[in-house]
């Protein structure tokens, strides 16, 4: 993310706070940015540090090709200082550290910035340390706090600090974020779906799990139609070693109920509802296989399902049972 018309496409308030704040000359000191994992938090902190280190920047925007934009996006520039977790938490004598830095005068002008991630993970000692650090700011000093949980974080800290809300996002932002992002139309649209986590998102497409998963389902359901009595064979042989894991099995689950909602929007002639864009010849011969009273039979099983496997029922037999109220629906 490069530009802030594109954060504000994604979290237009808290993009538009931030901007105000520049435009006015009234930048704070201190900024907690707090919201679930994959809004745009990070992005927006280095766009942020861009804004404020690039020499060029015109209406807001850094112009992304000076040597100034160029360090920040490498991870090098020298008076931009990006504090994570060491290991679980992040210690006392790393925020002592960053003190120690910021006596220093900056190497590239008098103004330094601070991020630190998953803040809420500071030890009591490391939150106390940067408290002192935040009640005596420098003039030229901009600490950016970032946070899925802005309530374990001191409230003394929080007070010193503007707090930015980072929101959800939408299923829309989230598919056109994910093909910006080089993402396939086909899967942007199933995974803003699943997801409103980029991240979550970007993390499924590792490797060739979500693929298969894919794949998988909609095989079931071609076995469903045409095969009906292996059905059990394919879930023993098939979609339980793929699906081995509770959390697996239930993502696996969110994706087969999208299928059959997905018969439900061909019954109602609701295209723009669609997530498998690219079957649909294949919704076509599952609509003639389930009426729309049938498919919602399913989508109740499938629901049930999930219960079952939220309660540790056994996961096989949580899908040799879906398997036959689907056989029967």
């Amino acid at each position: 993310m490069e530009r802030w018309s594109q954060l504000k496409e994604m979290q237009p308030l808290a993009a538009q706070m931030l901007m105000n704040s520049y435009d006015k000359d009234r930048m704070a000191h201190a900024y907690l940015f707090y919201g679930h994992r994959g809004t745009g938090k990070r992005e927006a902190a280095r766009l942020l540090a861009k804004t404020l280190f690039c020499p060029y920047t015109a209406d807001t925007e850094p112009c992304q090709e000076c040597r100034e934009c160029r360090r920040i996006d490498s991870g090098n520039h020298p008076d931009l200082h990006w504090i994570i977790p060491d290991g679980a938490s992040i210690k006392k004598e790393q925020i002592l550290e960053l003190q120690k830095e910021f006596t220093y005068t900056g190497l590239e002008s008098d103004r330094k910035i601070y991020v630190v991630e998953s803040a809420d993970l500071m030890t009591v000692n490391a939150s106390n340390r940067l408290l002192k650090f935040l009640e005596e700011p420098g003039r030229d000093t901009t600490a950016i706090l970032l946070t899925e949980n802005s309530e374990a974080i001191l409230q003394t800290i929080r007070s010193r600090c503007q707090q930015i809300a980072f929101q959800p996002l939408n299923h829309e932002r989230m598919r056109d974020y994910l093909m910006e992002e080089g993402i396939s139309k086909s899967n942007a649209f199933l995974l803003s779906e699943l997801t409103n986590n980029a991240e979550e998102a970007k993390e499924m497409l590792e490797g060739d799990w979500f693929a298969n998963a894919r794949k998988l389902v909609i095989q079931l359901t071609e076995v469903l139609q045409s095969k009906p009595n292996e059905a059990l064979l394919f879930v023993n042989h098939q979609w339980m070693p793929h699906f081995s894991e509770k959390d697996t099995l239930q993502r696996g689950l969110d994706v087969l109920m999208l299928w059959y909602k997905d018969i439900l929007h061909e019954h109602l002639a609701r295209e723009e509802a669609v997530v498998f864009i690219q079957e649909q010849e294949k919704r076509e011969q599952a609509m003639m296989r389930w009426s729309r009273a049938q498919v919602t039979s399913c989508m109740s099983g499938i629901m049930e399902a999930k219960r079952h496997i939220h309660q540790n029922v056994h996961p096989t037999l949580v899908m040799e049972q879906l398997t036959l109220q689907l056989q029967r629906c």
